[in-house]
């Protein structure tokens, strides 16, 4: 009796085991969504995008309950200046001034956050964001300058030493989450598709998953509409299989 009492409890001890392995299994199968935080990043990104001010409004006020900080809203609305222009950046500004006023007035928390650090580095801006577009692409920037690069070699330089290196550099966000921003902000401008592919491409290689870049589309659509979050979708597909080549 003793030995089978034995045997029973090491059979289910194995069993208990094997259901706690399969059970973490799965659990570490299933791709994390975005949080709370990242999500208001790429619902604020869509609608500054859009100049949807009302909205915006709103979902700045959700965006900063779910843990984003002031200068977290405020950087992901500079960012964006280089994505859909200065108009669209500095009405989002404003919009986020009056919710700050609007949170005052009614006493709600908000945490300004940190500023982005100083720049150490004395190497030359383009070398910077030369290094930097290294790191979101995966692929090293060599050999001569072709297509638009070469044709315009001006903005060749404003793109890599303003916004790879200037803006970039700044840790107020991860590179992660100024993809969340731009992927965001580009599916919701639209007509932008080469673009778009190229930074859904540079956020699943700094970490975005394709469920988690999915479901920046499927935010687009309720921020947006579904003809754009559609265009979204054709792009990832295009990009996946790009990648997988």
């Amino acid at each position: 009796m003793v030995h089978i009492s034995i045997s029973f409890q090491l059979v289910l001890g194995l069993l208990l085991m094997l259901a706690t392995a399969v059970q973490a299994q799965t659990k570490a199968s299933v791709p994390a969504p975005l949080t709370g935080r990242q999500q208001s990043i790429a619902t604020v990104s869509a609608l500054t995008a859009q100049g949807d001010l009302p909205r915006l409004q709103k979902a700045l006020h959700e965006g900063l309950e779910a843990g984003l900080t002031v200068n977290e809203a405020k950087e992901v609305l500079v960012h964006l200046y280089a994505y859909c222009g200065f108009p669209r950046s500095l009405q989002g500004l404003n919009t986020l001034m009056k919710v700050l006023d609007e949170r005052k007035a009614q006493g709600l928390n908000v945490v300004v956050g940190k500023t982005a650090s100083p720049i150490s580095s004395t190497e030359p801006k383009y070398e910077r964001g030369m290094k930097n577009l290294e790191t979101l692409t995966g692929k090293a920037e060599t050999g001569p300058k072709t297509g638009v690069y070469a044709f315009s070699p001006e903005i060749d330089v404003f793109l890599r030493e303003h916004l790879f290196a200037d803006i970039f550099d700044r840790d107020v966000l991860t590179y992660q989450e100024r993809e969340i921003a731009t992927i965001s902000a580009l599916v919701s401008l639209g007509g932008v598709e080469p673009m778009l592919q190229s930074h859904i491409l540079n956020g699943m290689h700094v970490g975005l998953t394709e469920a988690q870049v999915q479901q920046i589309i499927a935010l687009n659509e309720v921020a947006v509409g579904k003809k754009d979050a559609d265009a979204g979708r054709a792009v990832l597909k295009k990009a996946l299989g790009t990648k997988q080549k």
